[in-house]
């Protein structure tokens, strides 16, 4: 294929799963209420392995690792983090919880710093002030009714994923991409059916049909993902990720009569604009765009 061919059927792709991603969390807040985020924990994963258990299978080879208990505390913290982002999608306004999702990034960058010892310097200090302080407009810790819990679980499922990454990091150095996703999809089903049989109800026929959608649409949206990533590189794909806010709001207004407000719009922009200098177009911005979890 052509090298403009290449780049556009690229952007298409990650286009695509900022879609995906939107659709994801507008399936959250339809099952919010009936279904415990626990137990969407459990099905997301489960049918996320049903769809490329033919690929794993395929080749058995990929599940040969260097590493036991860091793909076990890896999983574990990677379910712990969509749980976080599943009860902030379920309660808060979809928009805002999408805008700290991007504050994933600024975390990775900080935990790069303090934990692998990676040198800052003066753009990326900029960045992380910047980034946090596009939270605390979305937050708006100083209206009277204060910070939103649910946003809270958005930041905190945002710094677990940066931990999970930094852990990629340090085991990517021995194992390969399709190994580190194949045990992550295999562990955590057996890690989420944990919490999920704590508190189970069983979904009904639309709901379940709402969470092999969900499974689905993550297979999907990792399969686009690293596709783009094989065609064009992480510093041109990196930007489409901000499709996924207006996706989300297009999906937010139609089904749940949710309108943005500006100042939603603006701390995602300030947000999103510091985790691009964050980035700097290196590993960072390389696993961000690969391993995002939505």
């Amino acid at each position: 294929m052509p090298g403009q061919g290449r780049l556009m059927l690229a952007a298409a792709l990650m286009a695509g799963a900022a879609i995906l991603s939107a659709a994801d969390a507008a399936i959250v807040r339809l099952l919010a209420g009936g279904v415990h985020p626990f137990v969407i924990g459990f099905f997301r994963g489960f049918f996320g392995l049903l769809f490329v258990l033919p690929w794993i299978a395929s080749r058995p080879g990929m599940l040969r690792s260097h590493y036991r208990f860091m793909h076990v505390a890896r999983a574990g913290l990677k379910l712990l983090s969509l749980i976080c982002f599943f009860i902030a999608f379920g309660a808060a306004p979809l928009a805002d919880a999408t805008a700290i999702v991007f504050t994933g990034p600024i975390f990775l960058t900080l935990g790069a710093w303090l934990l692998l010892g990676e040198r800052l310097g003066a753009a990326r200090v900029f960045a992380v002030i910047a980034g946090f302080s596009g939270a605390m407009i979305v937050l708006q810790p100083g209206n009277s009714e204060g910070v939103s819990p649910a946003l809270l679980f958005a930041l905190a499922g945002a710094a677990l994923t940066a931990v999970v990454q930094l852990m990629l990091k340090v085991m990517s150095a021995r194992d390969n991409t399709d190994t580190l996703v194949a045990w992550n999809l295999i562990l955590i089903v057996p890690l989420a059916l944990i919490p999920a049989i704590a508190v189970w109800t069983t979904p009904t026929l639309f709901e379940l049909g709402l969470l092999v959608a969900q499974g689905i649409f993550g297979a999907l949206n990792m399969t686009f993902v690293t596709r783009a990533l094989g065609m064009a590189d992480a510093s041109f794909l990196a930007p489409l990720d901000f499709l996924r806010l207006p996706a989300v709001a297009i999906f937010a207004f139609i089904l749940f009569g949710e309108i943005a407000g500006p100042l939603t719009w603006i701390g995602a922009a300030v947000i999103f604009g510091a985790t691009l200098i964050a980035a700097g177009g290196g590993w960072l911005a390389r696993l961000r765009v690969r391993l995002w979890p939505f």
